[in-house]
């Protein structure tokens, strides 16, 4: 996590996107409608942001499906470094549930 003073631009910010080592997405902040104080902004007059919460805004093109055992890295380098995901798949947890059998 860094703080505001630690990106001199945040619209001009590269993000990359892979999955299982491809690159899916390729973009850069600078491509949004709107920018980045402005989404802040917008969002922040309806819920109170926390430290390390995120704003998803829509997606540049690569959008794919993934499957349990996939590896999701996205990158922002070299200022807000990288996030990686482990695709689980879903866990049936026994007999609660509404789907449950007597």
């Amino acid at each position: 996590m860094v703080t505001a003073d630690e990106i001199a631009n945040p619209d001009a910010l590269p993000l990359t996107l892979e999955v299982n080592g491809e690159i899916r997405q390729d973009s850069n902040t600078n491509m949004l409608i709107y920018d980045c104080r402005r989404l802040i902004e917008f969002a922040s007059s309806f819920y109170t942001l926390y430290p390390g919460d995120l704003i998803y805004t829509g997606t540049p093109e690569g959008v794919g499906p993934v499957k349990p055992g996939d590896i999701i890295v996205c990158r922002s380098s070299p200022v807000l470094g990288e996030l990686k995901i482990a695709v689980r798949g879903h866990e049936a947890s026994g007999a609660e549930g509404p789907h449950a059998r007597a």
